[in-house]
């Protein structure tokens, strides 16, 4: 999982583009925080929590903010892209998820938006350009924001397939659940704020 994080104003921008498109017209769970259940199947997904930027019926994609990156931190990326980290060098990389994870994301605030920045259906951007990264640690950047390396991706169908076998529960994803509660704890918070105690979930059909 080492190497150095890619960001650039051309990466995933197509793709993040089109989660915009896609949020106006079949939003699906677009927006939304995905709970993975006792019943996921993936240990990758153990207790993850997935912000979905886009759900539609060419797939889905989505950042994972349930658990730190196991050996970055942004004061290692923002040295490797050559920017100063000021205040910010200690805070915490993200592991987004496992498909191409040396792809930077930054997940924030709708109070900033550079040229690449796409809203994720009104309720927080996403950006995978290293200006939000130099903005940020200049102090005129988004008042909240996560560092991820890494998504989790579906193929058309493929996460429909997965909630039909109890893989993954949605659930709103509000400024507390993404910003303020602390990692550790958005797995069962998320759970808590849809009335459902985590503890007494279990494998047998990913319900209570």
């Amino acid at each position: 999982m080492g190497g150095t994080a890619r960001l650039s104003s051309v990466d995933l921008c197509g793709a993040l583009r089109h989660a915009g498109a896609m949020n106006e017209a079949t939003p699906w769970s677009t927006g939304q925080l995905l709970l993975a259940l006792p019943g996921v199947g993936d240990p990758r997904f153990d207790r993850a929590v997935i912000a979905m930027v886009n759900h539609g019926p060419d797939g889905a994609m989505g950042i994972a903010i349930g658990q730190r990156h196991p050996v970055h931190s942004l004061g290692d990326v923002l040295e490797q892209l050559r920017i100063a980290s000021g205040d910010f060098g200690g805070a915490p990389v993200l592991d987004g998820g496992p498909v191409e994870r040396q792809r930077g994301f930054i997940l924030h605030s709708r109070d900033w938006a550079g040229a690449d920045a796409v809203d994720v259906a009104g309720r927080w951007m996403i950006s995978s350009s290293a200006d939000v990264l130099r903005a940020i640690a200049g102090g005129g950047g988004p008042s909240r924001w996560h560092f991820a390396l890494g998504y989790a991706g579906w193929d058309a169908g493929q996460l429909e397939q997965e909630f039909a076998r109890h893989a993954w529960h949605a659930a709103p994803a509000s400024d507390a659940l993404l910003f303020d509660t602390p990692i550790e704890q958005r797995w069962e918070s998320a759970f808590a704020s849809v009335g459902v105690d985590a503890r007494l979930l279990t494998a047998a059909g990913g319900s209570a």
